[in-house]
């Protein structure tokens, strides 16, 4: 029996197309391997993000040497964001030649014939398109990572170029599915046990399908769907969010009072420079819609620190911002020049020392106010759905509010009785980045 392993970097975008690549190798007879030094073929599924991605993915890369070394059947795969890019596909040539198939982020559903070719040939397969028309999702099987939840593409690519940003060049122009076609995916997970999905899409305000309809379209018709309990998704870009779709935080009763809300800077001059097409004073304006929609809504972002050019009082007014919005949590990071981008070539780099002295004031300014925020949850019940075993304790679960806050909860019951349920949890003790609980 033939055995399989993924190495998955980056986002929930990275997450999903491995459990498509996972769904192809298991239907070619593939079993999964835990060890991906043992396994028989091993895939790396890449992320270009930040710099320190494609740093990590080399020294991993390396790695492998000693492996193919010992064992010359064994299959190497690269895919993902980082083969997108010309320069990187050369290194890979020419300084890691045991890599046999190197496979872009829109040649997915081409893995299995790329696999074959190279088994037969011996032969080293690559497969890049800089932006393919063709949607291939209906053809895919993903192997799910959870049985009780799911990830739905509901678009591609990214059509906003924003300076700092690779994933225009690495994913291709923005495409979006046929709404019917969601719908109908969705369904056939709510037979399938899925209580909760996730929408994604690098963009999924923009969603238009080719008969018009819109996001608050699709969600309206996905919160129509028997057995699905919860509907999430990511990212939403407040150059794009609708009215209509905040108004579903009201009308729809299975979409999560939840958000991701990418802000990147406070300052109204940085974000023209990043080309984020919306100033502070909108982004404020969504904020107060969806909590006057929304009172109990939590709120995360994604924020910059360090981009070209940024002032200390540019920067005062981000942690303005952050102090304004009080977000439930961030992603905060210091900007990483992405060749290709417009702002690799930008003047004004920010020194080391200064992005990290001002990425750690951030740092402390955004855990304050989530540990304030997760200090009110505390004595309080709440519905958990059970994601598995909590990573902190062998004897606790782990889940998740309709809020997304993690909760690591004890309970009375087997494993097999309560992952994939929802339960009421009393909140026992508030933590910067999760909270603790029984169940009651």
């Amino acid at each position: 029996m033939k055995t399989y392993n993924i190495i998955t970097y980056g986002c929930q975008m990275n997450e999903h197309d491995s459990e498509n690549i996972a769904g192809l190798l298991e239907a070619m007879g593939y079993t999964h391997e835990d060890d991906a030094f043992k396994a028989d073929v091993t895939v790396i599924n890449t992320c270009s993000v930040r710099d320190n991605a494609d740093k990590r993915f080399f020294g991993v890369l390396g790695q492998f040497k000693k492996v193919r070394k010992n064992n010359p059947d064994f299959v190497l795969c690269v895919c993902g964001c980082m083969p997108q890019q010309p320069h990187i596909v050369e290194k890979i040539n020419k300084q890691f030649s045991w890599v046999d198939i190197v496979f872009g982020t829109q040649n997915i559903a081409q893995f299995p014939q790329l696999l074959e070719q190279r088994l037969t040939t011996g032969r080293r397969q690559r497969a890049i398109v800089d932006n393919n028309p063709v949607i291939t999702e209906d053809e895919m099987k993903p192997k799910r990572m959870y049985r009780h939840k799911a990830l739905v593409n509901i678009t591609y690519g990214c059509n906003n170029f924003c300076t700092y940003c690779i994933v225009p060049y690495t994913r291709g122009r923005e495409k979006s599915r046929v709404m019917s076609e969601v719908v109908r995916e969705i369904e056939c997970l709510a037979q399938d046990g899925v209580k909760e999905v996730m929408l994604l899409g690098q963009n999924v305000d923009s969603y238009r399908d080719p008969a018009g309809h819109s996001f608050a379209d699709l969600i309206k018709a996905v919160n129509d769907i028997d057995g699905i309990e919860r509907i999430r998704f990511m990212t939403s870009h407040p150059k794009d969010i609708s009215d209509e779709m905040i108004d579903c935080f009201r009308t729809c009763d299975k979409l999560c009072h939840n958000i991701h809300l990418p802000v990147q800077s406070g300052s109204d001059r940085i974000l023209k420079r990043m080309n984020r097409h919306y100033d502070t004073a909108r982004y404020l304006e969504i904020v107060d819609k969806l909590r006057a929609v929304c009172p109990d809504i939590t709120i995360s972002t994604d924020i910059i620190v360090a981009f070209p050019g940024e002032t200390e009082a540019d920067f005062e007014e981000t942690l303005n911002i952050a102090k304004r919005v009080r977000y439930d949590s961030a992603f905060t990071f210091i900007y990483s020049p992405r060749k290709g981008t417009p702002a690799a070539s930008f003047p004004e780099q920010i020194p080391d020392g200064i992005a990290h002295k001002r990425f750690d004031r951030l740092v402390d300014v955004m855990n304050s106010i989530s540990l304030e925020k997760n200090l009110e949850y505390k004595d309080k019940v709440y519905d958990v759905l059970v994601e598995g075993v909590s990573k902190n304790a062998d004897d606790a679960y782990a889940g998740r509010t309709d809020g997304f806050k993690l909760v690591n909860f004890t309970s009375d019951r087997k494993p097999e009785d309560i992952i994939g349920t929802t339960v009421k949890v009393r909140i026992t003790e508030s933590k910067t980045f999760s909270l603790e609980g029984v169940e009651v």
